[in-house]
This record gives structure tokens, sequence and C-alpha cells, in this order.
């Protein structure tokens, strides 16, 4: 049953069935090992990180390796699909938790480190210019990107679903919306990695100037 408070498809997908599915998918040392890798590379440029949010923090592998890099981060996380909330309220302080929509996430403060990864590619292309609003707005300092790449919009299938991936320039177009976004950092990281494979994913950092 669609939730009342879903303003796409995309959001009520996530939600039900399929998010709790993902949850399954996506846990384990091996990701939690290439997360560390991946975060040790993307933030090497970053200075005095204390704080982080993540948008689409699932169960909060992304924050247990930034816990790991930076011991007294203090963490939060945004996430749609409520079991995979309840279980990041097991890896971060329940009270750190946001379990909403990012649509419907309205940040009250501000973070050193704001991250998305692998979440923009599922999100409806008519509500991008919503979502990088509030991720600037979340931004202290740092905003990490990291998602699939293509120099133009582009719709994929997403195991045999449809309007469920679509690959584009996000940190372009956050730039382009918010010019005093600049680029500090960027690189790949490749799914047949022999040690520390991700998912093809090309990541962006940038500052807030």
């Amino acid at each position: 049953m669609p939730h009342s408070t879903f303003q796409t498809e995309q959001e009520n997908f996530w939600a039900g069935e399929f998010g709790d599915d993902y949850i399954h998918r996506n846990q384990g040392d091996a990701l939690l090992a290439a997360n560390l890798d991946f975060f040790v590379k993307a933030l090497k440029q970053a200075r005095d990180v204390g704080s982080c949010i993540e948008f689409g923090a699932n169960i909060g592998m992304n924050l247990k390796a930034l816990q790991l890099l930076f011991p007294k981060l203090d963490v939060h996380g945004i996430e749609i699909n409520p079991n995979a909330a309840a279980l990041l309220a097991k890896t971060i302080p329940a009270d750190h938790v946001y379990p909403t929509s990012l649509l419907n996430f309205e940040p009250t403060r501000t973070w050193d480190l704001t991250l998305i990864k692998g979440v923009l590619i599922h999100l409806n292309p008519d509500v991008l210019p919503v979502v990088y609003d509030k991720l600037v707005q979340s931004c202290q300092r740092y905003l990490l990107v990291a998602e699939y790449y293509n120099p133009s919009p582009v719709a994929i299938p997403y195991r045999g679903h449809s309007d469920r991936l679509f690959k584009r320039d996000f940190a372009g177009d956050i730039m382009d919306r918010h010019p005093q976004m600049k680029l500090v950092d960027y690189g790949f990281a490749y799914r047949r990695d022999p040690n520390f494979p991700q998912d093809d994913i090309t990541w962006f950092l940038m500052e807030k100037k």
C-alpha cells in the first residue's frame, strides 16, 4: 500500500519490500572493508571532519566505515525504509536516525560532512533539485556525492524494473545550482577491483566556499 506522505513511485518502492530485500544484499565484513578503503580515498583531502549526515543511510554500512576512520565522529542518517531505519538505530544513536524520505527531511543544523552514496541514481529526476538544495543546506563544509556517472541524463533498467535507476552528472548539477560548492577531489571505484570492489561508483568531494 503506497505511503500517503510519499510524493513519488520511487519513494514507495524503496520504503517497501524491495527496500527490505536491499538490506540483505548490502551488508557484511567484505562490504565494510570496501567502504573503508573507499572513504580513505574519497576523503583524503578533507580536514577536521567532526560530524556527518548520510542521506539514504540504509542500515549504516557507510557510517560504520566512517566511524572507524573518525572514531569521535558525530553521525546522523536519513532512511526511508522502516526496517532499515530500525537496524540503523542499532549502529548509531537512535535519536540521530531520521526515519523519513529525503524529500520530507528538513535540516535544522549543518554537518561537517554531508554524504550521499548510491541514492541519487534511484530518485525521480523531477525531485533532484529539491534534494540538491537539502544536501547543500545540510552541509557545513564538505559534500561527498558518490553515484553512477553519465555526462547526460539517462535511465537504465534496474533489477527488472524501469524508472528506478538514472545516471547523470549529479555533482555538476549541484555545482551549477549552488556555485558556492567547489570541487575538491574526485575519483572512480571499480566493481572488478580485486581487493575492495564497489559498484562502478564515481565520487566527487565538494567544499562549501
